[in-house]
């Protein structure tokens, strides 16, 4: 697919001061951000739309979609009871 640029407004010592600490990780801010785009899209732009536009751009195989953990249901507990 066809990239392009995106611009931003952010405050520039807030900008400079990422960069350090993130420099530090081996980490660019650009990096973080595509990250961040990908992560809202796949939120917001339904699955077979991003389908589609895999499949339109030449890609064989979709993505495989985010499998969500589901919270395990408690275990009912066991009861103790004397027999004397």
């Amino acid at each position: 697919m066809k990239k392009i640029s995106v611009s931003v407004s952010y405050d520039e010592e807030k900008l400079s001061t990422l960069r350090l600490y993130l420099e530090q990780k081996g980490v660019l801010v650009e990096d973080e951000l595509t990250k961040s785009l990908d992560t809202l899209y796949a939120k917001n732009v339904p699955a077979g739309v991003r389908e589609f536009l895999c499949l339109r751009s030449g890609n064989a195989e979709p993505p495989a979609p985010k499998v969500r953990k589901q919270k395990a249901e408690p275990r009912p507990t066991a009861e103790v009871t004397d027999h004397d």
